[in-house]
């Protein structure tokens, strides 16, 4: 048995898939599900954004996705699809890569995993040398009871964990802060009313976990 379980984050630029070429063209922020590859090559994808029909009308025009589906729901559209082109992700992914969450932001990938061993990592990190755009962020030691994602483990809807990583991000939380509500907002593509709600409630379900008070 291997003891050792390291967290890393990659940052990948100017990749040519998919999904980066959309949430580029968009200005979009897309946050994906870890993408499944079937036994034929082609991808299928799961992934949401914040309301943005151009994103949805360049994901349409593009010859590399198939069946495209969107529901829409708080504010968000949620997209299933197949894609032709496999991404730098499956690359990292077959050297040991173990996918925790992954986030298109204008054309860059933010992927955030799981190595299991150094050697593993070392494997990692020669695949991703060998990658053009690939850059290691950090790299740290996966503590006791990390082992779900931050909705997971605080029981936060997609939205709410949009808005607290984002307004975290952007410097809302600072003393003093270094933007407004309105520019979070804006940030995220929906009115200054939506985003409070959402940093409301994401805060008072984490309060409540916490400090095992009553959520609201």
């Amino acid at each position: 048995m291997i003891d050792e379980c390291l967290m890393a984050e990659f940052r990948i630029r100017g990749e040519d898939c998919p999904l980066a070429d959309a949430s580029r063209a968009a200005a979009a922020t897309i946050d994906v599900a870890p993408p499944l590859l079937r036994d034929d090559g082609n991808v299928l994808l799961r992934f949401s954004s914040p309301a943005n029909d151009e994103l949805t009308a360049t994901l349409d025009a593009d010859d590399r996705i198939r069946y495209l589906y969107r529901g829409v729901a708080d504010g968000r559209y949620s997209y299933r699809c197949l894609s032709l082109q496999r991404s730098v992700v499956h690359e990292l992914v077959s050297a040991g890569f173990v996918v925790e969450s992954l986030r298109y932001e204008r054309g860059d990938a933010i992927l955030t995993g799981a190595v299991v061993g150094q050697e593993i990592l070392q494997a990692v990190m020669e695949t991703a040398g060998e990658t053009v755009g690939v850059e290691l962020e950090r790299v740290y030691a996966l503590g006791p009871g990390e082992d779900t994602t931050v909705a997971e483990r605080w029981d936060l809807t997609p939205a709410q964990t949009e808005a607290l990583r984002t307004a975290a991000d952007m410097g809302y939380f600072t003393v003093p802060r270094e933007v407004t509500a309105t520019e979070v907002a804006d940030a995220i593509g929906i009115s200054k009313s939506a985003f409070l709600e959402r940093l409301r409630r994401g805060q008072g379900a984490l309060f409540a976990q916490l400090f095992g008070v009553g959520g609201n």
